[in-house]
């Protein structure tokens, strides 16, 4: 990352994290990830777990000025991520915002198809369990930043049994690689959307946690990605 776009990204960082910090006195917003050291706790920031798929996880708490933020990297044989249990009622915090940038896509990678499935970043949201076994009946509403997809594309998961993890793509190839983006979704009605096969689209309850993931393994690529500040608010 070179000097100019470092300068932005803290320019960036510093803003959105004195204003979500303002918004938290007043019980705004629920803060998810929002970094104030770079210490890491058995090799993750403190408060998550990390959820070893395949490989070796690479994460690194990085800082620029007062701002930290998460960098995750995969390579031909790696899927993982991070989760914290993290309970929100989406009815009064509806909206889920972050910031993110990805610095390389995995080569082909594809959310459409089993063989590709592979992105630089994920965003999950984990809901509460509506079946049995519970392990596979976690409605999951993910959001991607992805490589050959289209943007907006709403779609299930390719794989058999995951067919309630559900994605929004939001980034793909088309956007600036080290830019960053600054995102808002209203998570309640992405999820009535999304949801409508599953009660109906409406939610057992308050949600179960948030998961960070980055895969390349699919495609024998590499991808990198970094995450900054992450809340849900109410408007």
């Amino acid at each position: 990352m070179n000097r100019k776009k470092r300068i932005v990204l803290l320019a960036a960082l510093f803003l959105l994290t004195s204003a979500a910090a303002a918004y938290a006195l007043r019980g705004e917003i629920v803060e998810v990830a929002l970094y104030r050291s770079a210490r890491m706790v058995n090799g993750v920031p403190a408060g998550w777990k990390i959820m070893r798929h395949s490989g070796t996880p690479v994460i690194r708490l990085e800082k620029f000025g007062d701002a930290y933020y998460v960098r995750l990297a995969s390579d031909s044989r790696s899927g993982f991520g991070l989760e914290k249990e993290v309970s929100v009622d989406l009815k009064e915090y509806p909206y889920l915002n972050w910031t993110w940038t990805a610095t390389r896509l995995p080569r082909g990678g594809d959310v459409r198809k089993s063989a590709t499935d592979d992105q630089a970043l994920q965003i999950y949201v984990v809901l509460p369990s509506t079946g049995f076994p519970e392990t596979l009946n976690y409605p999951i509403l993910t959001y991607v930043w992805d490589n050959e997809a289209p943007k907006g594309l709403i779609t299930k998961s390719p794989k058999p049994l995951m067919k309630k993890i559900r994605y929004v793509v939001v980034r793909n190839k088309t956007d600036r690689l080290g830019t960053w983006y600054t995102e808002k979704r209203n998570v309640y009605e992405d999820f009535r959307k999304v949801f409508r096969d599953v009660d109906g689209g409406e939610p057992r309850g308050a949600t179960h946690g948030l998961r960070f993931y980055i895969n390349s393994q699919n495609t024998k690529s590499q991808a990198e990605g970094y995450i900054g500040e992450v809340y849900f608010s109410k408007s």
